[in-house]
């Protein structure tokens, strides 16, 4: 349902998840119609709270909307962003003024002084 919305997207979530690895959250204000058009009339949520890729692998909750859901795909899809998910921890969330979220919580180990 909205996986070309979100393909739509792509370009700038790849360049936002390069710059979360810096520590800081990124925001990306989306465009509330390109959602609502994807739902062709429907009665969707079209929010989601925290959607946690941890090495590829996702928090997978039934609960979690199609929106989440058709970003997974997009993302593990795309051969850059399936590449920074699979070495990373990302999170992801879309609020009720569509802006999606990126926060990078990927753990650098320190190496230990010999």
């Amino acid at each position: 349902m909205f996986l070309q919305t979100w393909k739509k997207y792509l370009p700038v979530i790849i360049l936002l998840m390069k710059r979360s690895g810096k520590g800081e959250q990124q925001v990306l204000d989306m465009n509330y119609t390109d959602f609502q058009r994807a739902t062709g009339g429907k009665k969707t949520k079209l929010t989601f709270s925290s959607l946690q890729l941890d090495n590829g692998r996702t928090n997978y909750d039934a609960n979690n909307t199609q929106l989440a859901k058709d970003l997974i795909l997009v993302l593990q899809e795309n051969e850059q962003t399936g590449s920074m998910l699979r070495k990373q921890q990302f999170e992801f969330s879309v609020n009720s003024s569509f802006q999606l979220t990126i926060r990078n919580n990927t753990v650098i180990e320190e190496k230990e002084a010999v």
